[in-house]
């Protein structure tokens, strides 16, 4: 360790300021610029084709190239909410709610309260809102308690994991409905009504250009293909990794590390994650822009290795094979009892 290193105290102060030796912490507004046109490009193009198309049997390519598209939005909703595009709150909350309220009809402020309690307490199984056991249960504690629809479904779980992943992005809408609905929401009124003028839109297209059969269809593929998009985004990240509960003990270095996990793979993978492959690294360091995730990957993981630390990375079908044994095992208590 260098001087200057020593004289910090907390073990990820000491990386953190290896991080910032580096330069990752900087802002890249050209590569956020290049990715928001294309992006948007893309999106619009997927509309302009549908349009064209008419009341075609090919819509239904048009409705997963448009999943793809909104899982696409739905990330760099994610980087603006993590303040990776721009510095001040103002130009952030406009951009977010344009690209996920308006855009793909999906809450920002309510999605961004909820990540938030995530990131400070990944997998813990009291505060973290990701492993709520809603529908699923996460670990065997829960399955035990569990009543309802989760004590229902978490015997088969893993089984049900993916097709029940086809309903996330209903969920999402519905989420983003729910939140609108109750006081507390920062921007409320203004969030609504991008809501309300995305559903609009988008069963207006729906409904106009199509007739009723073809639009039920499309909206059934573009919806339940979008779900599993955005489930098979985030489920590498954190499930079958360590389940915390009570009062941990861990340091905030140690807590991120421990319970996340990375994956392997090349610019296919990064731009399919949206960096988000890099689990680690972003838990550790939020703000950091996205295309700076791999070049500080090897950093993190030398340093891991310097102080013992548990580093995981794996490729993308071990990582999906890990979290579905764990969604197995945590069932285990509800099998046994049939």
């Amino acid at each position: 360790m260098t001087t200057t290193e020593n004289s910090v105290g907390s073990d990820f102060a000491r990386l953190s300021h290896r991080i910032s030796a580096a330069g990752l912490m900087v802002r890249r507004p050209g590569y956020y610029t290049a990715r928001i046109a294309v992006v948007t490009g893309l999106f619009a193009a997927g509309w302009v084709a549908f349009a064209l198309l008419g009341n075609s049997w090919w819509q239904l390519a048009v409705a997963a190239f448009m999943a793809v598209m909104f899982g696409q939005i739905a990330l760099l909703s994610h980087d603006l909410a993590h303040k990776q595009v721009f510095r001040r709150r103002r130009p952030t909350e406009v951009a977010g709610m344009l690209a996920g309220n308006l855009g793909i009809g999906m809450s920002y402020g309510w999605w961004m309260d909820k990540h938030t309690r995530h990131h400070a307490n990944p997998n813990h199984e009291e505060l973290d809102p990701d492993v709520d056991p809603d529908i699923l249960v996460w670990s065997k504690d829960q399955a035990r308690a569990s009543r309802g629809v989760p004590r229902f479904i978490g015997r088969h779980q893993a089984f049900l994991f993916f097709p029940l992943l086809t309903l996330e992005g209903l969920n999402l809408h519905w989420s983003g409905i729910r939140a609108v609905r109750k006081p507390g929401l920062r921007h409320r009124k203004t969030e609504a009504a991008l809501l309300a003028a995305h559903f609009v839109l988008y069963l207006s297209a729906l409904f106009t250009v199509l007739g009723p059969g073809m639009a039920l269809l499309f909206f059934a593929v573009h919806q339940g293909l979008w779900g599993v998009y955005m489930g098979s985004i985030f489920a590498p990240n954190h499930k079958g990794m360590p389940m915390l509960t009570g009062r941990t003990e861990l340091d905030f270095l140690r807590k991120q590390v421990l319970t996340s996990r990375n994956v392997r793979g090349g610019l296919v993978t990064d731009v399919a994650l949206g960096g988000l492959n890099y689990q680690i690294e972003h838990h550790l360091f939020p703000s950091m822009p996205s295309p700076h995730l791999r070049r500080a990957q090897p950093i993190v993981q030398a340093y891991c290795a310097e102080l013992g630390i548990p580093y995981l990375q794996t490729s993308l079908v071990e990582s999906y094979r890990q979290a579905l044994t764990h969604l197995h095992e945590a069932g285990a208590p509800l099998r046994n009892r049939s």
